[in-house]
């Protein structure tokens, strides 16, 4: 068995991955809102660890889906270009940030939850009336200014921020769904390893976790390109937004419990434990006379 892990994990963590990789290939995000809640409350693991492999899983899933979405034309420059480039730079310091201790880890997730209840509200908004692909002129600082928000988000919160990025596309570039989600694929990927390398922590107590994840991933990635052209802009919509409402539910519940417990290291339920944590025993041993 891959690592100590037990066949209900692998397979759990299989599927987790499958549907993580379908999500990134019709949306252009959602990936890091089912892993961090993943890995968090069902792994168990500790923000420090949860953070950074989701950020490197959702970066090499997004890669993947992106060479299909840009064989498609789905794919917007310029309003890459406004958005992403402050985004990058908003990464790096949401990273430096956590490294330096100065964001907690109950904060990291309500940053999260909060962000995820934001993106759902906008993005049930009507997007604007308009075909063209280029952000207007009165648009074009808000769709900046967002890139920066969103790259304090995945410094911070441990996300690729697709999920912030494809609503600002929608909203303030006018772009469809479609292009919307696979202008999206690139910036969270480029957004991800940035945020990574401001963090400066590498999980490698948690790698195993990586081959079951990505597997998945790759088998949700190629059903995902050949539904992603035969469903409806509305339903995309729609789903997308019921997926952050749960997400942010879930994650925000976790980050009340570990506020009120911050002593606790959080244990894995009996049915989800993936990884032992020997630094958690540790403690106990060194706390015993």
């Amino acid at each position: 068995m891959l690592m100590g892990l037990s066949l209900g994990s692998v397979v759990l963590l299989g599927a987790g991955g499958g549907l993580i990789g379908f999500l990134l290939s019709v949306l252009g995000a959602g990936g890091s809102i089912l892993l961090l809640p993943l890995l968090v409350s069902g792994a168990g693991l500790p923000t420090r660890e949860a953070v950074p492999l989701s950020l490197l899983v959702v970066m090499l899933l997004a890669l993947a889906n992106l060479g299909p979405t840009i064989r498609r034309g789905q794919f917007a420059p310029r309003p890459a270009l406004i958005l992403g480039i402050p985004a990058l730079a908003g990464s790096w310091i949401g990273g430096s940030w956590v490294k330096a201790g100065h964001i907690p880890e109950p904060v990291q997730l309500a940053v999260f939850a909060i962000a995820a209840l934001v993106a759902s509200w906008l993005l049930n908004r009507r997007p604007p009336g308009r075909d063209s692909c280029d952000a207007p002129a009165d648009q074009t600082v808000l769709l900046a200014v967002q890139g920066v928000l969103v790259g304090l988000l995945t410094g911070i919160a441990g996300v690729g921020g697709g999920f912030a990025i494809v609503p600002a596309l929608v909203l303030l570039a006018g772009l469809p769904m479609a292009l919307a989600s696979g202008t999206s694929l690139l910036l969270l990927a480029v957004n991800a390893l940035v945020a990574l390398a401001a963090q400066g922590h590498w999980p490698a107590a948690s790698l195993p976790l990586l081959l079951p994840l990505l597997a998945g991933g790759a088998i949700g990635a190629v059903l995902g390109q050949r539904l992603a052209p035969h469903l409806s802009d509305r339903r995309l919509r729609q789903g997308f937004s019921l997926l952050l409402i749960g997400s942010a539910a879930l994650t925000g519940a976790e980050a009340w419990r570990r506020h009120h417990q911050p002593q606790a290291r959080p244990e894995p339920a009996a049915a989800g434990r993936l990884l032992s944590h020997p630094s958690t025993t540790d403690q106990r041993t060194r706390s015993q006379p």
